[in-house]
């Protein structure tokens, strides 16, 4: 069960069809806070911004924030400080901006109402004063096609320092809601509009579903006289004394786990009961301490064949603990030869056994995975890897290597998909932070080797590879 059922269920409810849609604000409703802000320290970082630009942009936004300037008069002075800059570079900084600090502050709980509304094959979109640099890289990580934003005047791919056009603000939003409404045959009477300012309360008035989220206190107020029903998301973004504690008491655990295991390994001799029992130590008590909970089907094919090589969708530095607490005994990973660098928690890795290895050096990278044949076929150990190798930013998983596929073929055991579906919720990429949940996690039935050779194993990673789409894609296709 989703972990945001609650939030969901009168979406779920709803009628289906793509004549409905569900329109989200941006800033404070899809994310935590502004994203002008990540834009304005990106600018000064790279000197895009002279002094006096920047005093006058903080400026602005404060007598923005204050009502005492009006919002072209802001977006005015924002266009005239990307005058002159290369359209196609700022694409590539804002993506850069999205991944490393826009993508962790996304609301998971924004994220399941995104999802659910595309289950029931609403039209989704993002209606935004922001630009479509701060908004786009959102909405294709979300999968939402369709954007209304304000936009800046571009010439021969450079920013001319103009506007674009109407600004999508206030009057704006109403304006660009109808124009979607007539592009796709919409029915605005029973649409939603989700927002968490006043900024927004032309459209709010205008819909037929008005969703106030994260409100302010004004917007809250007129809610409640209206009778709008109102949700608050918790922020999730920055830093905090808690957040830490917890980050560094999880990492600090695999360590302790396995000392632990040094006494298991004195006693009985077998270097592989100490593995166990620090690699279940380390999964109950890292995963307590995380606030990290487990919604589990199909747990049963975890049991039911082994060894065999376990495979999983790569989203989040929490996928090691997840695959810790799923399999608990008598296997082994694989890792990348960065983390011998790290203090501790490197010879941690290593002494549990993990396989590291140097990705830049596919020659050297194909030959530390050969011994696992072996251990797998003496030891009777599985194996668990991440056939993308490496994390992807997104539901959809990256082109997968075929590493874990020939070890299985070569092995002669089973594959056995570990789907995750939202552990970016727990553990955003580029969050130093973990935050307490519950993560899905789909395990699928076994997939027989016996049959895979050389010359068709191509073939069977793209199978599995479109299997791992199909099941990541329930949680956002019409149901």
């Amino acid at each position: 069960m989703s972990p945001y059922t609650e939030i969901t269920a009168e979406i779920n409810k709803a009628a289906a069809g793509p004549q409905i849609a569900a329109l989200f604000d941006f800033d404070g409703t899809i994310i935590a806070g502004y994203s002008v802000f990540s834009f304005l320290r990106e600018q000064v970082r790279r000197g895009d911004l002279a002094p006096s630009e920047i005093v006058a942009t903080v400026e602005a936004i404060g007598k923005f924030g204050l009502g005492r300037a009006d919002f072209a008069a802001l977006m005015s002075l924002s266009a005239q400080s990307m005058k002159g800059l290369k359209e196609d570079d700022y694409l590539d900084v804002a993506q850069l901006i999205f991944e490393r600090d826009l993508a962790k502050k996304i609301y998971p709980e924004s994220r399941a109402l995104i999802e659910a509304h595309m289950r029931k094959g609403h039209t989704v979109a993002i209606i935004s004063s922001a630009t479509p640099y701060q908004v786009g890289p959102c909405a294709k990580y979300l999968g939402i096609e369709h954007i209304a934003c304000s936009t800046m005047e571009v010439k021969d791919g450079i920013f001319t320092g103009e506007l674009g056009g109407p600004l999508c603000f206030g009057e704006g939003k109403v304006n660009a809601a109808l124009d979607l409404a007539k592009e796709k045959e919409l029915d605005l009477t029973n649409s939603y509009f989700y927002s968490d300012s006043t900024d927004d309360i032309e459209l709010l008035e205008y819909i037929g579903n008005p969703r106030p989220l994260n409100p302010s206190q004004k917007l809250r107020d007129i809610a409640e006289t209206r009778g709008w029903p109102v949700r608050t998301f918790k922020r999730r973004a920055g830093s905090n004394a808690l957040g830490f504690t917890r980050n560094v008491a999880t990492k600090l655990s695999l360590v302790g786990s396995a000392l632990a295991g040094l006494p298991i390994w004195a006693l009985t001799g077998s270097r592989q009961e100490a593995r166990n029992f620090a690699t279940s130590l380390f999964a109950d008590v890292a995963g307590a301490v995380a606030g990290l909970k487990l919604d589990i089907s199909g747990e049963k094919h975890l049991w039911v064949e082994r060894p065999a090589v376990f495979i999983f969708n790569h989203q989040s530095d929490i996928d090691v603990l997840i695959c810790s607490k799923l399999l608990r005994r008598n296997f082994t990973g694989v890792g990348k030869a960065e983390i011998k660098q790290m203090p501790l928690v490197g010879a941690a890795m290593e002494m549990a056994g993990v396989v590291l290895i140097d990705r830049s050096n596919s020659k050297s990278a194909i030959a530390a995975l050969e011994p696992l044949v072996d251990r797998i076929k003496r030891d009777k150990i599985s194996v668990v890897m991440a056939p993308e190798g490496t994390r992807t930013h997104s539901k959809k998983p990256k082109p997968f290597k075929k590493g874990a596929f020939h070890i299985a073929m070569q092995a002669g055991v089973p594959i056995v998909p570990i789907v995750i579906h939202n552990a970016m919720d727990v553990s955003p990429k580029g969050d130093s932070l973990y935050y307490p949940g519950t993560v899905e996690v789909e395990i699928l039935a076994p997939i027989n080797t016996s049959r895979w050779t050389v010359e068709n194993l191509d073939k069977q990673v793209a199978k599995i590879e479109a299997l791992y789409k199909k099941t990541l894609d329930k949680s956002t296709t019409a149901v």
